[in-house]
């Protein structure tokens, strides 16, 4: 038995779908969440910046005792995960290969579709993971970040519950100008007969009922949410280091952003009250001292 907690980190509150997804699948486990709220989004940035991101978040759980480490964004795992699992002593899991595994395993026509960020899309690190399993599936990636803003936008909300705001978005998308932006972004994948589509943005679970509605009943969604929350808990299992079910567990959150913002908006995300956060300054990232063992020229592999 492990008492010790897991951390989660992302560049923002869409990694709460993974951790809420890890939480219900351990209930008996705590976990550190970290948001990197002030340096949200990480799509557009540079490969090598988000790369060094995930090394400072990395190292900060780290400290924190944690007895394994989940990049629950995507552009953070195509950046950084190789790097992370060089540098920690730690197991690190990251949210794309355990979605690209669940993909191979649902297609029944071998053309899987992936939408993402730009820094995910780009990077091509989801098709080198499906390739990796099974070398005849066909990927078609398509970067969709104007749907990172429309979760942004319900999340941001004032009031109102988030289910509802979300529950009605398919709504949403009928109106002209969302169903003009989902059908210029999804088109393409119902023309090259996907039938199964990776959300492959932890923001992207939350759009499911809507990206679904667009795409039709046939094609299967792959949340990487769930299936990262099943990779985490078989490898603890196999590792020995779950925790004992009966223990009430303590969940901790920190961001560099607003914490009472964060706290409140991350709540909605989560389906749970955070009643607190911590802010952690970008400077004080910064200034940890991270061993990297990597270096900065080598490719990172979607490796869970």
């Amino acid at each position: 038995m492990d008492k010790r907690p897991i951390g989660i980190f992302d560049s923002g509150l869409g990694g709460l779908t993974v951790a809420d997804a890890v939480m219900a699948a351990l209930p008996g486990e705590s976990v550190v969440y970290f948001g990197d709220t002030a340096r949200c989004p990480y799509g557009p940035r540079p490969r090598d910046d988000v790369r060094g991101f995930v090394l400072q978040i990395g190292e900060w759980l780290s400290r924190h005792d944690v007895k394994m480490i989940v990049v629950a964004c995507n552009t953070g795992t195509a950046a950084g995960l190789k790097a992370a699992r060089r540098t920690f002593t730690i197991p690190v899991i990251g949210v794309i290969e355990p979605g690209a595994r669940a993909a191979v395993t649902a297609t029944r026509n071998r053309r899987v579709g992936v939408i993402g960020t730009v820094g995910t899309i780009e990077s091509g690190a989801y098709s080198t993971a499906v390739r990796a399993i099974d070398a005849g599936v066909t990927v078609y990636s398509i970067a969709t970040p104007r749907f990172v803003d429309l979760v942004e936008a319900g999340l941001h909300m004032d009031s109102g519950a988030l289910e509802d705001w979300f529950a009605d978005a398919s709504d949403v998308f009928i109106r002209p100008a969302f169903y003009e932006m989902a059908r210029d972004y999804l088109d393409p994948l119902k023309r090259n007969g996907v039938d199964t589509l990776v959300l492959g943005c932890t923001h992207f679970p939350l759009l499911s009922t809507a990206i679904g509605q667009v795409m039709g009943s046939d094609v299967h969604l792959i949340s990487s949410a769930e299936e990262t929350a099943r990779q985490v808990a078989g490898s603890l299992r196999a590792r020995g280091q779950l925790s004992d079910e009966g223990v009430r567990p303590a969940h901790v959150f920190a961001t560099t952003g607003d914490p009472d913002e964060f706290a409140r908006f991350g709540s909605r995300v989560l389906r749970r009250p955070i009643v607190s956060a911590t802010h952690v300054s970008i400077a004080e990232l910064e200034a940890l001292e991270v061993p990297d063992r990597s270096t900065a020229d080598e490719e990172d592999v979607a490796c869970g």
